[in-house]
């Protein structure tokens, strides 16, 4: 396939590629395929395949697509160790540098569009998590979640009022930033913002289904192949490690959160399936939501476009960038 533009060119002009889209739209499959036309590295936008041991329930790339294409920031943590979107952003200003400096492409690749989001819009400068402190408060939640909602009443009203005494998740982060700043998370998320998009900027493109019932079937048909491959037996080690807990973000993803309620005989087997599966729909759903508001992209249809004819009108989209 013949271009008119090179790497060597998009470099020059900072420009990495964005491959975004919805759960089981073929983000995988095209990015593998550009790699045979451009020298590429991928950086993965995915907030679930950054844990180890998590592969089959992840769609996690295979050992052969990871030996052949360079990939970044999977099987980074333990899954019990958590990650931000603040840790995604330095992370991928080192890499986009680093892959620049190797003379590649770096191409962000996933459905988290809340890094997406993060990358262009900023964030506020928020600490790392302490899974210590983290650890603490959420103890203290299990025993009375209305008591450390109360605690954050006190030293964050606006919060309080926007976060549910049974949110664990955001309530147990607004105490812990609390704990390491002493600012309430109102105020250090009004502190300022930091966008990283001065080093670089993303030629996006979104593969974005029109057909949801396709959409539908293809999540349904995964997760039964996820199934035969043995999720649940790896859902089952991932749970037995040390440390794990409901609330974490690992067992909080798409499948494994209902394999955890099964294992807790809350779900039988069937509920289970049926969960996952329309959780997993659900979550496509917020990600069509969200790239329907993203501004500049390149959308393609995967039901409709072959991937040959998505991987040339994304080539297009590239030399558009090198004018």
């Amino acid at each position: 396939m013949a271009m008119a533009f090179s790497v060597a060119q998009l470099i020059n002009q900072k420009v990495c590629l964005a491959i975004m889209g919805p759960t089981a739209s073929g983000k995988s499959g095209l990015s593998m395929a550009l790699a045979e036309q451009l020298p590429i590295e991928i950086i993965s936008v995915d907030s679930a395949l950054i844990y180890r041991g998590m592969d089959i329930g992840t769609a996690k790339p295979s050992p052969a697509e990871l030996a052949a294409v360079p990939h970044h920031l999977i099987d980074i943590l333990e899954p019990t160790e958590h990650y931000s979107a603040a840790d995604f952003i330095e992370d991928v200003t080192r890499l986009v540098a680093d892959i620049f400096e190797r003379g590649r492409l770096p191409v962000l690749v996933g459905g988290t569009m809340m890094y997406f989001n993060a990358l262009q819009k900023g964030i506020a400068q928020l600490p790392s998590a302490n899974a210590e402190i983290r650890q603490k408060i959420y103890q203290a939640w299990q025993q009375n979640p209305q008591s450390v909602h109360e605690q954050l009443q006190a030293i964050d009203p606006k919060a309080a009022k926007r976060i549910h005494a049974n949110d664990s998740q955001r309530l147990v982060r607004a105490l812990e930033v609390y704990e390491l700043t002493g600012q309430s998370l109102t105020e250090a998320q009004q502190s300022g913002q930091q966008s990283l998009l001065s080093a670089f900027h993303l030629a996006k493109v979104a593969l974005l289904p029109e057909d949801r019932k396709q959409l539908h079937e293809k999540i349904a048909q995964r997760f039964q192949q996820m199934l035969t491959a043995g999720f649940l037996k790896e859902a089952e080690t991932v749970f037995s490690r040390p440390g794990m807990y409901a609330d974490l973000p690992a067992v909080r993803s798409v499948g494994y959160r209902q394999a955890w309620l099964f294992f807790e005989q809350i779900y039988d087997y069937e509920t289970f399936v049926e969960k996952s599966i329309v959780a997993t729909r659900q979550l496509a759903k917020r990600q069509i939501t969200w790239l329907r508001k993203e501004t500049e992209l390149l959308t393609l249809d995967p039901f409709y476009l072959s991937e040959q004819q998505q991987l040339e009108q994304l080539l297009n989209h590239l030399q558009t960038q090198v004018g």
